[in-house]
């Protein structure tokens, strides 16, 4: 059987000012029809520039240096611009990693779906609306007229993604690349859009190259693996007989670094005595909607968070988790209860005040690209909370700056550079050293590891359990990665329609979940096929 995808010996490189460096090194590999073949690796071994070179969507630095694309047997690799656009939806689609930003805001979902039918058919409008309809309603969207007529704003996360995979697949091609079409997704939304496209590759016999750093993911969802590291082939075969006995040191560290729901850290009882840091007290709050109604997001939420520990707040989008978080910070009024920080209601302080509250409390965001100002370099970034709070002189203030920098492991010559010349890692861990400086009392980190490579995100929640240890702080830690949250919190709240169905300690929620809802969370985590050495840790 000829394959779909065969890829011999493909070299890339990209050029910055004079220079030329390759990035992908004489990968080879194939994909059969039907099949699904896992690509995984860290940032920068090469994943995404072996996809874009086989649908001809290098960045205009990047160039395909030397080997072969066959797709369906003919070598794409040396087609021109405009023969590739003749196979783009026709015979190869993307679906690409981020739904928010792939979507033109100005055109509705119809126009962009019956967009890629135009380009490649001619259809009067009448057929290709109701083609457009059709789409949408296959890929489980409700009401598809009515999805049809809204812009993308007007979509949730996963509602957006399923019309991008409605593009995908408009034209039934034999080869889809799915580039972490779920890594910004909800683990419930996540599994209901991967039923999807394997339920569309069994009804077409599309073959799909999976792009992904999880191997969660990758264990659950793919026929054969190729694991990349440093643009290299560490090794490829078979899903299951490559994650059962892994030949390459660098494969064995991967799967070690994946959090797992049968692995809990070693984390003392929360116990009693230890006074109380954070308290949310039947907490109430309502949004303004057109015609005078009321949206109420968060619905008589109450918890304790204990001095020194972590307390996790999971849920979908649009469960409350982060209109809780605003009100704790002291970012909005609550319209009933209270949030106490260190015995403070910060809604009852008046402006002067306030602001000193918020040295008590710092939050470091989801996404360390778009958190830190890319004009700034890294020392005035975290230097400028100190400018803000403290009337220090400059010396003491380049001191206090390279003291925290040391803190959360980085070297003292990322202080002159910019953020662009920061691995993402690097750049979360200047967004803690930022929340730091300042020596708050409560840390609140919102989604701060699921934009992270899993071998980084290991790195930042060794950091983040580590600095609890030594500096006493207390975390709420926002998120929707129920196995992360069994690895670094001491108790939880599972948030459904802004309600708390669950809460206590971590041990007794995963062991015991007293809604449906938590349940459903549990079972919907990726890698129930993972090897069951997980459980135990693998040696790297």
């Amino acid at each position: 059987m000829t394959p779909v995808l065969d890829i011999r010996d493909l070299r890339v490189s990209y050029s910055q000012g004079d220079a030329r460096t390759t990035v992908v090194h004489g990968v080879s590999f194939s994909i059969a029809p039907g099949e699904v073949v896992a690509l995984v690796g860290e940032s920068g071994s090469g994943k995404t520039s072996t996809a874009q070179a086989v649908i001809g969507l290098l960045p205009e630095n990047g160039r395909l240096e030397s080997g072969a694309i066959l797709l369906n047997g003919e070598d794409i690799s040396r087609w021109n611009a405009r023969r590739l656009r003749s196979i783009r939806g026709a015979v190869v689609s993307l679906i690409p990693q981020d739904p928010g930003n792939s979507l033109n805001p100005v055109l509705t979902v119809g126009a962009q779906v019956r967009e890629i039918l135009e380009l490649h058919g001619r259809l009067d409008r009448r057929e290709a609306d109701r083609q457009v309809i059709e789409l949408l309603g296959h890929v489980g969207l409700s009401d598809p007229a009515l999805r049809a007529k809204q812009y993308p704003h007007e979509l949730s996360g996963g509602m957006k993604q399923r019309v991008l995979i409605a593009i995908a697949i408009a034209l039934k091609p034999a080869l889809i690349i799915a580039d972490e079409p779920t890594s910004a997704l909800d683990v419930t939304v996540q599994r209901r859009i991967l039923d999807l496209i394997d339920d569309l590759r069994r009804e077409h016999g599309t073959a799909v190259l999976f792009v992904t750093h999880d191997l969660g993911v990758a264990a659950d969802r793919s026929d054969r693996i190729v694991v990349l590291q440093g643009g290299r082939i560490q090794e490829q075969g078979e899903t299951a007989a490559v994650l059962a006995a892994p030949a390459s040191a660098y494969t064995r560290k991967l799967l070690s670094d994946v959090p797992s729901l049968a692995r809990a850290a070693s984390r003392p009882p929360v116990g009693d005595g230890r006074p109380v840091a954070v308290a949310v007290q039947n907490l109430v709050q309502d949004f303004d909607l057109p015609g005078g109604r009321k949206f109420r997001a968060v619905d008589d939420v109450s918890f304790t968070v204990a001095r020194g520990t972590t307390h996790a707040v999971v849920g979908e989008s649009g469960s409350g988790k982060t209109t809780t978080i605003r009100a704790i910070a002291g970012f909005q009024k609550p319209t009933g209860g209270q949030t106490l920080v260190g015995g403070l209601d910060a809604s009852s302080l008046k402006a002067g005040t306030l602001r000193q509250f918020r040295r008590k409390i710092q939050l470091v965001y989801q996404n360390p690209w778009g958190s830190l100002d890319p004009r700034q370099t890294v020392q005035a970034i975290v230097e400028e909370p100190l400018l803000n709070f403290e009337p220090l002189g400059r010396d003491e203030r380049a001191a206090r700056v390279a003291a925290i920098i040391e803190r959360v492991g980085l070297p003292a010559s990322v202080l002159s550079r910019l953020p662009h010349a920061l691995s993402g890692g690097q750049r979360q861990r200047v967004a803690i050293a930022r929340a730091l400086v300042l020596e708050p009392e409560v840390v609140v980190l919102d989604e701060a590891v699921s934009a992270l490579d899993v071998t980084v995100q290991a790195q930042i929640l060794d950091l983040l359990a580590e600095l609890q240890r030594d500096l006493g702080l207390t975390y709420v830690f926002v998120s929707h990665d129920l196995a992360v949250v069994r690895q670094i919190a001491d108790t939880v709240s599972v948030l459904q329609n802004g309600r708390q169905v669950d809460y206590g300690p971590v041990e007794a929620v995963f062991a015991n979940p007293a809604s449906a809802y938590t349940r459903e969370l549990i079972a919907a985590i990726p890698g129930s096929k993972l090897p069951q050495a997980l459980s135990t840790g693998l040696t790297p």
